[in-house]
């Protein structure tokens, strides 16, 4: 029932910014925590960043002070702002949500910075 629909992806320059979307349906973010991972070719699947049931944000060291996780609960969606992107953060990004009763994730949305 749980379906996670992601968008924002795409080419960027080096040193911009881009803002990731995944839209949840079939679950309430209220009681959710919202990760969005990536996985680079050739690399593990990471966490980037998290938010909790009560709003509580969590970043990898590679994410912190460059990305934010939001979410809007009137449009049940979770956020993902990248700025001041570099190479490296090219990856296939993927939106993943949990809660007590169940766990989605998102189809992933390819991006690529360029330089």
């Amino acid at each position: 029932q749980v379906q996670l629909v992601e968008s924002g992806g795409g080419l960027v320059e080096a040193g911009g910014s881009l803002r990731l979307s995944c839209a949840a349906s079939g679950s309430n973010l209220r009681f959710a925590i919202v990760s969005w991972y990536r996985q680079a070719p050739g690399k593990q699947r990471e966490v980037v960043a998290s938010i909790s049931s009560g709003g509580i944000t969590n970043y990898a060291d590679s994410a912190k002070g460059r990305f934010s996780i939001s979410r809007d609960i009137a449009k049940n969606t979770v956020y993902l702002q990248m700025n001041s992107l570099k190479l490296e953060d090219t990856a296939v990004y993927y939106c993943h949500l949990r809660t007590i009763l169940t766990q989605a994730w998102g189809q992933g949305t390819q991006v690529t910075v360029s330089s």
